[in-house]
């Protein structure tokens, strides 16, 4: 099994992901824009060789290097692969040209593009929020007309919240409007007022192998908002309880409408205070910011590696036992520069020691980073229980017990 995997080194997670293919028997043939012998340690020895082009960013000029780079060596690839949101259309366009199997460039493209993902789930019945895909602060205006306030403007082709902005009126509009004027297109939105979840899965063979379902504490758009916000990914151990029940059949509904076949997907949506179940957007990758790390605590297994079996093999061969809620809690430090105390912990682990996996802060000294960039923030601390009360009473606790300060 010949793997061309791109990007193996950056983001950081996509070593894991790298690791994952290794160890289920992948040969890995890593392409980026790095030097080899600036690759991470752990993803040079996953990788069985390594490509070097110019630019992962001018698809036309990768695709021609690494199509030529083949064949002249002879290499026949049985998947491409990339979890990293933005090589998922290289990587179907490599397909193509390289005549491997998996998702071709029109079924990637609803993925990336979220006015034609709406327009695919409108056709299938599935509940969307009011949309218009706007390229000009006179369309943007024409948008908001139609959809109504309260609204979101976001890229049409982003990730995560960045660029995202809640607007409640006409002049709140004309500030965003300047706000976005780099971004090429935006999706005017119909804002819900809920709460916020994902649906994530593994697909193998064009089945649901493994689900799960976060609950965001608090919604993202309010957690960008904040900065004293310590906000909280947690993996819900009863995917199965009735409040869930809508958003479930939801995710299943709209990944056979979008015919995904093998691999990751992303999705997130609202819960309504009146129990409606309303999609937000779906990506065909893995969901961010350590959250895979929080489906194996929960669950106590390896979702890298069953995410390359499922790639190479279509199949997920590892048991599914839902043993714990796990919740990544991200901490921003106050004042700004290095990072010059950190208060708070040593209190924590001595109270809540067994329940705290995993402890990833910047250290002392280190300069800030900025927290509208990066939901990463200063750091992460993840806990896990069983009970959900108590879980979000650990996660609670290290929001406001721990402190980061800057100076």
């Amino acid at each position: 099994m010949n793997v061309l995997f791109l990007s193996p080194g950056y983001p950081s997670e996509m070593v894991w992901f790298a690791e994952g293919l290794a160890a289920v028997g992948a040969r890995v043939f890593g392409v980026g824009e790095a030097p080899v012998a600036t690759l991470p340690e752990r993803a040079r020895r996953a990788l069985t060789a390594y490509h070097q082009v110019p630019s992962l960013w001018d698809e036309d000029r990768a695709v021609a290097e690494i199509v030529r780079e083949a064949k002249g060596k002879g290499v026949r690839f049985d998947r491409v692969e990339s979890p990293w949101e933005p090589m998922v259309l290289l990587a179907a366009r490599l397909r193509e040209a390289l005549g491997v199997p998996g998702m071709t460039v029109a079924q990637t493209v609803p993925f990336r593009d979220k006015e034609v993902m709406k327009q695919v789930l409108d056709a299938a019945g599935i509940r969307t929020p009011r949309h218009a895909r706007c390229r000009t602060a006179d369309e943007i205006r024409a948008a908001a007309q139609h959809v109504g306030f309260p609204l979101i403007v976001k890229p049409i082709a982003g990730a995560g919240s960045a660029d995202t902005h809640r607007v409640d009126d006409v002049a709140q509009l004309e500030t965003v409007i300047a706000l976005t004027q780099h971004v090429p297109e935006v999706s005017v939105e119909e804002f819900i007022e809920g709460e916020e979840f994902t649906f994530d899965t593994i697909c193998a063979g064009g089945r649901i192998a493994y689900d799960n379902i976060c609950w965001y504490r608090p919604r993202p758009l309010l957690a960008r908002t904040l900065q004293w916000v310590s906000p909280q990914t947690m993996a819900l151990r009863d995917v199965d309880a009735p409040k869930l029940a809508g958003g479930r059949a939801m995710g299943h509904a709209v990944i056979e409408a979008l015919r995904y076949t093998s691999g990751y997907t992303h999705m997130e949506w609202f819960l309504k205070p009146d129990g409606e179940v309303v999609f937000g957007e779906i990506g065909c990758r893995p969901p961010g910011a350590r959250t895979v790390d929080i489906m194996n605590y929960a669950c106590d297994f390896d979702a890298y590696r069953g995410w390359a079996e499922a790639v190479c093999y279509q199949r997920f061969s590892q048991p599914i036992e839902r043993r714990y809620n796990a919740a990544t809690v991200f901490k921003r430090a106050q004042g700004e520069g290095r990072i010059s105390r950190i208060e708070g912990l040593q209190s924590l682990l001595h109270r809540y020691g067994p329940h705290i996996v995993q402890v990833e802060l910047l250290p002392v000294g280190a300069h800030r980073r900025n927290w509208k960039a990066t939901l990463m923030s200063d750091g992460h601390l993840i806990v896990r229980h069983p009970d959900l009360a108590t879980c979000c009473e650990i996660a609670d606790r290290v929001g406001t017990d721990l402190q980061m300060y800057a100076s």
